[in-house]
């Protein structure tokens, strides 16, 4: 089992750190970069292996072009080197997941730009390789931004992982489906034959989740084995958000209220259900804090004694 950090946004927000829309997380490395590595290191005492680059609001959509064009690359190796130093200054092995962000936007699949996305994901490839043990594109909403992704990323190092962001409004019960309303069986059958090291699903409320796990688990399995490979291992970190059933364009812009229910206990019950399914990889995104990931580390890991 593979435990990954938590909301490490939301965290940010959580411990008094500069915060808001529309620098989200990039604002605590414009201002206090402290913070960062606290939020890092709480999660690491927490039980997590693998912390992840507060790289994620390092795009135009967030911090504006002109800073982008100018500051990019320093905000980029300064979410490096801080990730880099919590995980060296852990008390056992901890790796470093580089965060590569939607480029345009969380949950706007239809303004993915395959051009110009490449580009900055290349930008994101170079400043971050040296640290990076894994590099995982996250809140990916669509098949067209996820095949670019791992087409940049195809011949890196480092591990590679996915993880995709799913519809949680107006669900068909068993037929799991991308922000994009591409499925999930869709979307397993055009990264076929690709390298792929871990499918995950993120930053989707946590009730979604199962059914994509179960479809993936099937369909990698059978693709596995018809092109003579591994199967990807499998993982999930869900968020605590409300339904948002209007659209998604707030979530770039609004600070959104998080449930109350989305307990520590209640989180390790769907964790559990996941790793039932076939899940091996388990965090937590947007409002999943350190006292989470500590309760379903300490559950999960009591499972495999």
């Amino acid at each position: 089992m593979i435990i990954l950090d938590g909301g490490l946004g939301r965290e940010l927000q959580r411990i008094g750190a500069p915060f808001g829309q529309p620098e989200w997380s990039a604002k605590a490395l414009f201002d206090g970069p402290e913070f960062v590595r606290q939020a890092h290191d709480s999660f690491i005492a927490a039980g997590a292996d693998v912390i992840t680059t507060n790289s994620y609001a390092i795009v135009p959509h967030h911090i504006g072009q002109d800073r982008y064009d100018s500051d990019a690359n320093e905000l980029l190796q300064l979410s490096a080197t801080l990730a880099r130093d919590a995980a060296a200054g852990a008390d056992r092995p901890v790796r470093i997941a580089a965060s590569i962000p939607p480029m345009f936007g969380s949950y706007v699949p239809d303004a993915f730009e395959p051009k110009t996305g490449q580009v900055m994901m290349k930008q994101f490839r170079t400043a971050l390789a040296p640290v990076a043990d894994i590099f995982i594109g996250e809140t990916m909403g669509s098949i067209a931004e996820i095949r670019s992704y791992l087409e940049v990323f195809v011949d890196c190092a480092a591990d590679l992982w996915v993880s995709a962001t799913l519809e949680d409004a107006e669900v068909t019960p068993g037929v799991p489906r991308l922000r994009s309303g591409e499925s999930v069986a869709d979307l397993i059958t055009a990264l076929a034959g690709l390298r792929l090291d871990a499918m995950l699903f993120n930053c989707s409320q946590p009730e979604v989740m199962n059914d994509a796990i179960t479809v993936t688990a099937e369909m990698t399995k059978r693709h596995a084995t018809a092109h003579g490979r591994a199967a990807p291992l499998i993982g999930v970190y869900a968020n605590a958000f409300p339904l948002m059933t209007e659209s998604y364009e707030g979530s770039n812009s609004t600070v959104h209220e998080l449930r109350i229910d989305i307990t520590p206990e209640r989180y390790t019950r769907y964790a559990m259900e996941w790793c039932d399914s076939g899940a091996s990889i388990i965090g937590g995104c947007c409002g999943i804090t350190p006292t989470h990931i500590a309760h379903l580390a300490a559950n999960l890991r009591a499972t495999e004694t």
